[in-house]
Formats: C-alpha cells, structure tokens, sequence
C-alpha cells in the first residue's frame, strides 16, 4: 500500500483504536477482534490496534477485517513504549499491519538506534510508518526522517507539551500550516463525534478514535458522572 493509497481509503473518514491493557475487563484478543468487526461495520476506515507474540491482537483483527491494519506494540507505560524498537516495528509487519505506528518524540529509544532506523526497518519490508508525536518539531522532524504519515497521538503525554482539557486541535493546525502535503491524523482525547468533525476542519487527513467508541468502563462512567446523585 501507498500513502497515496491508503490516504484515499481513510481521507475524510473515522480511525478506531481497538485496544485493552493488562487487566482491562476487555483484554482478550477475540473480544477486541469482535469490536473491530463492529466498528467497521459502523464506519470505520482503518483499525488501529497492538499486540504480538502472546497477544496477537493484530493477526485476528488482520484476518478479520477488510480495512487497513495500523499495528503497534506497548512495552510498559513509560519513555518510549509504542513500537519502541526497530525489532518491535519488524513484528508488527510480520503479524500483518499495513501501517506501522511508531514513536517518534525526540526521547531517547531503548535499543539505541534513531526513529529513522525503525523506519528504515519497516520501509524495507514494503510498510507505511505512521509517527505518533507529541509536538509541532516532532512532526516536522519525523516527516524529514521518511515517516509516511504523521499523528498527534502523544500530544499532552509528554513533558514536552501541556494535556490540553480534550483534543489538542491547536497541534493540528501547527502540523497541517507545517506540513501541508503530509498524512496527518488526528488522534488523542477524541471523545464525542464534534471533536472528530473539529480535528478534520483543523486540517487533518483523518482522526482516530479509541477510547470513546472501544471502552464500555470509561463510556459508562461519562454517562454516570452526568446523572445526579442520591
């Protein structure tokens, strides 16, 4: 696939983020195999989901699903822990991902090789590389090291920028004013359908959405929280 191809499929459209930590109610890969299913029955242009080896997370929803795949892997919660390492972005493509999602803040990684490397990596084998930044000199920098695709997902989840009260649409208008001719998705704290309507009018290609679509605890507790108590 070709960023010009896979830009076609999700342009204007809905990302779903399929995903359930360690000890998450939902964590089992049938489970979130099903919930991709449905959200591509809603909609849903692209699946973005994790898990290899012991979880293969990506290999279900690969096989079950008629849309493109963007693969990642976690490793612990701190630094650099999405497809932290060019060995990790070379198992995502080997589990079946079209896209490969990889942090690329300017933190130290902890095989030592550069963001560039784990593009390399992944280029080599035939796959797009979507950069999860989390400032505006993230993205330009990982759209200079080849990133294909350039994503806000870690916009507020490093020092390196304040957690704006829901989506950071200022980072995507920076991005979008910077890169004009980039793939540029929207992604973190997208949690009602203005939001994603918002990210598109800001200059994003597309906008994922997880949290508010894939996890039943936080959407129960929204609605809770807005009733009032006894």
């Amino acid at each position: 696939m070709t960023p010009s191809e896979f830009a076609a499929l999700v342009g204007g459209r809905l990302i779903v983020s399929c995903q359930a930590w360690d000890g998450h109610p939902l964590r089992d890969t049938a489970a979130l195999t099903r919930m991709a299913l449905a959200a591509v029955e809603g909609g849903a242009a692209a699946i973005r989901c994790g898990g290899v080896g012991g979880t293969p997370d990506i290999v279900s929803i690969r096989a079950a699903v008629d849309v493109p795949v963007i693969g990642l892997t976690k490793d612990g919660t701190e630094g650099v822990y999405i497809t932290p390492t060019a060995t990790a972005a070379r198992a995502v493509v080997e589990a079946g991902a079209d896209v490969v999602a990889i942090d690329a803040t300017d933190r130290p990684r902890p095989d030592g090789l550069s963001f560039a490397d784990s593009v390399r990596a992944v280029h080599d084998l035939g796959r797009l590389v979507m950069a999860d930044v989390a400032t505006l000199a993230e993205g330009v920098a990982a759209a200079e090291a080849g990133a294909d695709i350039v994503a806000t997902t870690l916009a507020g989840y490093t020092p390196a920028r304040p957690k704006t009260d829901g989506p950071d649409l200022s980072l995507v208008r920076d991005l979008r004013e910077a890169l004009p001719a980039t793939l540029l998705i929207a992604e973190g704290r997208y949690h009602s359908p203005a939001h994603a309507a918002a990210a598109l009018e800001a200059g994003a290609t597309s906008v994922v959405v997880g949290t508010a679509i894939t996890d039943p605890a936080w959407i129960t507790a929204s609605f809770a929280a807005a009733l009032p108590r006894p």
